[in-house]
């Protein structure tokens, strides 16, 4: 086996496992999709480290990563979404609104959920302008889509209960799920966690969000997305530090 396959053959593993979340996704079961993406983001990590020990990075092996991260961190994300959109609440005014387009009936409850793959779309877009961005060595221009993808898994299984009930409602999961999008090719620089030396002039934000992290974690171990949020408002307050090298 040469070894320009190795990381590729990681990177389809990831691609692989954004298909199961995909699919588990479809059928409600949150865990496992959310698990799935968990694991395809362990897969993203280690091809590329694979392919820089190895030196056998290749233009096949960046489209190949590109296009698995798109099922895993975009599709995936979104299909979670769109089943949700079936379980929550529906204001009272949107329920009952409904029109015909060539004497066909469609009704919002019913096309709401499509928008979730709007997330899939954005996703991608993200993912094209790092690819051609020289600007993203040491750090983020928008928010990762690996972020984006572990925040929605982790929100739904961690607040399902909320998300689904009368404090809640479709609008809400709309609106979110647009700002999140936004923020996907939004051009505010993002944290990169890659520590070039340990010294506290270059990594202070790094150590900043790791401090952060902390107690987040004491609180709720299981609420990956608090951690997520704490490091979009580190990011969007401190664009400088985000963006130092």
């Amino acid at each position: 086996m040469k070894l320009i396959n190795f990381p590729n053959i990681l990177t389809c593993c990831n691609l692989v496992c954004g298909c199961m979340a995909t699919g588990a996704a479809f059928y409600g079961h949150y865990q496992y999709a959310v698990l799935m993406i968990i694991l395809g983001a362990v897969f993203d990590f280690f091809d590329g480290m694979a392919a820089r020990a190895l030196g056998v990075s290749s233009n096949i092996g960046k489209e190949l990563d590109s296009l698995a991260d798109v099922v895993t961190f975009g599709v995936a994300p979104s299909s979670i979404l769109f089943y949700l959109f079936h379980e929550v609440h529906y204001p009272e005014m949107l329920a009952s609104a409904d029109f015909s387009i060539f004497n066909l009936q469609f009704s919002i409850t019913k096309l709401l959920p499509y928008t979730a793959f709007l997330m899939a779309a954005f996703s991608a877009l993200r993912l094209a302008k790092f690819n051609l961005d020289e600007r993203q060595h040491y750090g983020f221009i928008g928010l990762p889509t690996p972020a984006n993808a572990l925040f929605w898994g982790s929100l739904v299984l961690g607040e399902h209960a909320f998300l689904v009930s009368q404090k809640f409602n479709a609008v809400f999961l709309f609106l979110f799920m647009v700002l999140f999008c936004m923020l996907l090719v939004s051009e505010v620089p993002m944290l990169a966690l890659k520590f070039k030396n340990f010294s506290w002039a270059d990594n202070r934000q790094r150590y900043i969000f790791l401090g952060g992290c902390l107690p987040i974690l004491l609180l709720a171990p299981f609420s990956l997305h608090y951690i997520i949020l704490w490091y979009i408002v580190l990011s969007v307050a401190f664009p400088k530090f985000s963006s130092h090298s």
